[in-house]
């Protein structure tokens, strides 16, 4: 019996697991969103608002801990100076569970793991991209015009 053991074993051993759960928190805070099957997901959901409340407070200790959890520094760097900032005032619930469907090879539940808020943020982003195109062809129209007489 498995009284008082919290947590998900995904049938690994203990190192596997780590691996696992360091690679998906990595990958969700670097992507914003990440597809794994539904297990995975619930697993990493706690690791990765964790990882979130440490880069609220951004303190050298905290970035220490990221880092030794993280494996990139490219991802410590992300998490501290844009994650901690947005979700600043949210007190928690900083990841979204959305089940998609099942997997065409082996039929697994499929669910992507995203960070609440990522779309309002790639919306924002898509939106800057085409008013710089639009601008930019607004421009090259003007300098292609000849100078009227």
């Amino acid at each position: 019996m498995r009284h008082k053991r919290a947590g998900y074993k995904l049938k690994r051993d203990v190192g596997a697991r780590k691996a696992l759960f360091k690679g998906l928190v990595t990958s969700v805070i670097e992507h914003e969103r990440v597809i794994t099957t539904v297990p995975k997901a619930k697993a990493v959901k706690p690791l990765v608002d964790k990882m979130i409340t440490l880069g609220k407070r951004d303190t050298l200790h905290t970035r220490r801990q990221a880092a030794a959890f993280l494996e990139t520094p490219a991802s410590v760097k992300k998490l501290f100076d844009t994650l901690g900032t947005r979700f600043g005032q949210r007190s928690g619930g900083y990841t979204r569970i959305t089940r998609l469907g099942n997997r065409k090879g082996d039929g697994a539940e499929q669910a992507m793991i995203e960070l609440v808020g990522s779309e309002l943020v790639k919306r924002a982003a898509e939106r800057a991209k085409r008013k710089e195109e639009r601008l930019k062809a607004q421009r090259e129209g003007r300098e292609g015009e000849e100078p009227s007489e």
